[in-house]
């Protein structure tokens, strides 16, 4: 005799934490978009940071999200194309070009973590803040202790 289905089966706990995570997402995107930044896309967040304040080479972004030099630099000059990053010559190193994140960039960053804080209010407004607290905090006890990780580009797509 087959057992009965659970009543919460295993598969909806990571379909649940993925729809939590697509709802802050798109609705950080649409807030953005209203606040000038129409095209900036999820992924450029993760390149954004991986950057970093004192930028970095084509080849040593792929390695940072886990994806190849080749889309690497295919996002790089889309993010060029439209003002997030910029090309400079490394001063310590005539031979390389290093990638860093123009004024606009930081712009989209810093708004991006205005917009998150909005959001996670809002979350404490619907659930409670108590509720919220205990959301994160037990997050924090399942994830990896290396759980921000800018890898995930290449992780999903890998």
């Amino acid at each position: 005799m087959a057992s009965p289905e659970p009543a919460r089966p295993g598969f909806h706990l990571p379909l649940l934490l993925l729809a939590g995570f697509r709802t802050l997402i798109d609705d950080l995107h649409a807030e953005l978009a209203r606040q000038g930044h129409p095209e900036l896309r999820p992924l450029h967040g993760f390149v954004l940071q991986a950057v970093g304040v004192d930028g970095t080479t084509a080849t040593e972004l792929g390695q940072r999200l886990g994806i190849s030099k080749q889309a690497a630099g295919k996002t790089i000059d889309r993010l060029v194309a439209v003002d997030y990053l910029e090309r400079v010559d490394d001063p310590s190193d005539a031979r390389r070009r290093l990638v860093r994140v123009t004024p606009r960039g930081v712009d989209g960053l810093r708004r991006s973590a205005e917009v998150f804080d909005r959001l996670r209010a809002q979350w404490a407004d619907t659930l409670g803040p108590d509720r919220v607290d205990a959301l994160e905090d037990d997050l924090r006890t399942m994830a990896a202790a290396n759980w921000f990780r800018l890898d995930v580009p290449g992780w999903f797509g890998g």
